[in-house]
């Protein structure tokens, strides 16, 4: 899943006990205490319950409170497995923006994966969906205008499903299908070192999710398609998707696209969107410094005029030039994970890894052209600490230059030139299933230097954003 790529710091449950905001407080405090190194001492015993991820935090209860009536272990026993996760943010930006505030938001997140081959014999079957409830306030939209949002869960409330697809494997797992309503940033267009960042652009970049009809098949709205993996070997590997390009379903003007699909539920197929991705993995062995590199394409067939929505379906104030339509929708991108040092005599890749994205688009017809990304994640350097994550990275978003020409000969007060981000962000975790991470943003010239929604005449300043997120795994 998206972001839920995002592994073991992207989900959180509510199951804590207190309102969202008053458990950021107190996780807070906790860690002022000492509660992490209280909880390290806190070890899971007994054997692995089935269908228990690792990372629940069900695993530091009792033996007898881990799966209470074993029904977790029973339906593991027939292919059935489920999981219940939860991330709150606090977003605050007391300098820049159009208006400055603190904003909470929330996603509880339910998903259920089906063995089908344990339920039915059908053998490399499976069935996965999953489903959000999505509560609070953008920060993005109702206070900084930026083109890469604050957060990853940004969106507007609603309850929704979200992927439900079908996937078979063949080949020893080497060939894989999958087709039924599905994401792209699930897969394609990721690098795995940004996992622990909170920005949506880090696992969606803000070229794909401005430039594509309703900011294309990711999160919040999945699309109708299907996708094809094929792994000859574990160190090379190939992705082909083809989606539908409007997950919103031709969302009349004026709309949002989560208001034309509030649900989920309205599967609509338009025009295809095709991407493809090869990968090659390198110095994969034990104690090596491994790396990972991808090179990827996209192609939409639809004819669309790009309209004012970014990442996560949230509107921007960067606008298109009227009734010219993105005919040549296309772009090509590069990702490159390489680990620069790594902790002596670890199985795990716990260390240093560096991270770089460049991505293109034609400027006809497309708001942005041009996307790059670098940082760095360091990852359980202290023995003490081995699922700590500390993250930095800064992306930039090019405004298209057919878009600046018009912006000039119209006669617009404030000309768009690009969006520049930087990120620090700190991941404690502070028993197995909780997590706390602080977390800084900085925007240049927010919606890519755009005007204010208030006076068009004057941008919208340079922005600072202070975070705190819980997340609980169950």
């Amino acid at each position: 899943m998206a972001r839920e790529r995002r592994g073991v710091v992207a989900k959180l449950s509510a199951s804590a006990g207190l309102p969202p905001g008053r458990c950021a407080l107190v996780c807070a405090l906790l860690v002022l205490a000492g509660a992490p190194a209280v909880a390290q001492t806190i070890e899971q015993e007994g054997d692995r319950i089935p269908g228990l991820p690792e990372t629940s935090i069900a695993v530091n209860f009792p033996p007898e409170f881990r799966d209470p009536g074993g029904v977790r272990a029973a339906l593991a026993g027939r292919g059935v497995t489920y999981a219940i996760n939860y991330i709150g943010d606090v977003l605050g930006n007391p300098v820049g923006g159009f208006e400055q505030g603190t904003r909470y938001i929330g996603r509880l997140d339910l998903e259920l994966s089906v063995d089908l081959e344990k339920a039915i014999g059908w053998k490399g079957l499976t069935f996965f969906t999953n489903a959000y409830q999505i509560h609070g306030e953008s920060i993005t939209a109702e206070n900084l205008g930026v083109l890469m949002p604050a957060s990853f869960i940004e969106a507007m409330p609603s309850t929704r499903l979200f992927e439900l697809y079908l996937q078979q494997s063949l080949l020893d797992d080497h060939l894989t299908f999958r087709f039924g309503q599905i994401s792209a940033d699930s897969e394609f267009a990721i690098s795995e070192a940004t996992a622990a960042l909170l920005n949506g652009t880090w696992g969606w970049p803000s070229i794909l999710g401005i430039n594509l009809p309703d900011g294309g098949p990711s999160y919040p709205l999945a699309a109708p398609g299907a996708r094809v993996a094929f792994n000859p070997n574990d160190n090379l590997g190939f992705l082909v998707g083809v989606f539908s390009d409007d997950p919103a379903g031709n969302c009349p003007d004026g709309e949002l696209p989560q208001e034309c699909n509030p649900d989920g539920l309205l599967f609509p197929f338009t025009k295809p969107l095709l991407l493809y991705e090869a990968y090659v993995k390198y110095n994969q062995g034990e104690g090596e410094l491994v790396g990972t590199l991808k090179l990827g394409a996209w192609r939409d067939f639809g004819n669309h005029v790009p309209a004012n929505v970014g990442n996560n379906g949230l509107p921007i104030g960067l606008v298109g030039v009227p009734d010219l339509p993105a005919d040549k929708n296309y772009g090509y991108y590069a990702i490159w994970d390489q680990m620069i040092y790594r902790v002596p005599g670890k199985g795990d890749p716990r260390g240093i890894t560096l991270f770089g994205t460049y991505i293109w688009a034609p400027p006809e017809g497309n708001l942005i052209q041009h996307y790059f990304e670098a940082g760095a994640a360091i990852n359980g350097l202290l023995d003490a600490r081995p699922a700590d994550i500390f993250s930095v990275g800064f992306a930039y978003t090019g405004v298209s230059s057919q878009v600046i020409d018009y912006y000039k000969d119209a006669g617009f007060p404030v000309i768009p030139s690009f969006e520049g981000l930087f990120e620090a962000s700190y991941t404690a975790e502070i028993m197995k299933g909780f997590y706390l991470q602080p977390d800084f943003q900085y925007f240049w010239n927010p919606g890519g230097n755009s005007g204010d929604p208030e006076d068009p005449t004057i941008r919208i300043p340079n922005a600072a954003v202070f975070g705190l997120r819980t997340t609980i795994n169950y």
